[in-house]
């Protein structure tokens, strides 16, 4: 299977249509059929069902679309990583962020490496702790800030001194809005809103002193920002950490006694990364030793 076929699959897959495809290809439309028909062929699946008007992809299809992207994704990744000469430290650092407080202190240390090393960019990929360890395992990303409580045998890390305070996120007219902390009794019986992550239902769910499958959720989210345009229009209230936006008419209130989270900085251990990603891990690590970061 040839990359530059699998470009072809992608912008037919885009382009839902052979004759439009072919022109953004600058190929002819027969010469791109015939390689559709050979990598149906090839792959022993079905890709396309065809119209008269569109072609739009199978299962199979969908799938390959999605590992076609991978695969160029990582191949323009490596060549752009093994074209930087190893005298000058430059490139890109891809890391995978939750929304943490944590990302502050991070932030101080991505500025300080780029000022050593001007050469050097950062990829900051937003997302859940699942989706970023997905992505580190697949070569995606460098390393990941993700919470404290993954499996952390197999990466090396750093960890963040930052707490991250859990808590929860009403209107300022709900009933609860006065409290100084929440306690587990008084929102047994409420309807919340809270991260698709199934380790943090969990720990909310432990906090609480209740099964996870008794939870009353009324709605999930990946980002907070979702979440709190939700409680804005009475959809209830969120379970999130503490954040440093500022939402109108909104108020976050912490969760009593032992509602907190570390973060770590995390990447795989004996992996062979560019010059940029191997002197920025040097460098956060000699950082830590130094000040006890």
């Amino acid at each position: 299977m040839e990359l530059r076929i699998l470009k072809y699959f992608l912008m037919v897959a885009k382009e839902e249509n052979i004759t439009k495809a072919a022109k953004s290809l600058y190929i002819t439309q027969p010469t791109l059929s015939r390689q559709l028909a050979q990598l149906e062929e090839e792959l022993g699946v079905k890709l396309f069902t065809r119209s008269n008007h569109k072609i739009l992809l199978t299962e199979d299809g969908k799938f390959l679309q999605r590992r076609a992207r991978e695969i160029l994704y990582l191949t323009e990744k490596t060549k752009k990583e093994l074209s930087y000469d190893n005298e000058i430290v430059a490139g890109e650092i891809s890391i995978g962020c939750g929304e943490f407080l944590g990302m502050n202190e991070l932030s101080k240390l991505l500025s300080e490496f780029q000022e050593k090393y001007p050469n050097v960019k950062f990829d900051i990929y937003s997302g859940t702790a699942e989706d970023i360890i997905y992505r580190i395992e697949h070569g995606f990303l460098d390393m990941g800030l993700v919470f404290d409580y993954i499996n952390k045998e197999k990466y090396k890390f750093i960890r963040l001194k930052q707490i991250e305070e859990w808590g929860l996120l009403v209107r300022k007219n709900h009933k609860l809005a006065s409290n100084k902390f929440i306690y587990p009794e008084e929102i047994k019986k409420e309807s919340v809103i809270i991260s698709k992550n199934k380790l943090i239902q969990n720990e909310f769910a432990n906090w609480m002193g209740i099964p996870t499958e008794k939870l009353n959720v009324g709605a999930t989210f990946t980002l907070v920002y979702n979440a709190a345009m939700m409680v804005k229009n009475g959809m209830g209230m969120a379970v999130c950490l503490k954040l440093e936006n500022n939402f109108e008419d909104l108020k976050f209130i912490p969760f009593y006694k032992a509602a907190i989270s570390k973060t770590i900085l995390a990447w795989k251990p004996c992996l062979k990364y560019s010059v940029a990603t191997e002197k920025f891990i040097k460098f956060i690590e000699e950082k830590r030793n130094a000040t006890n970061f």
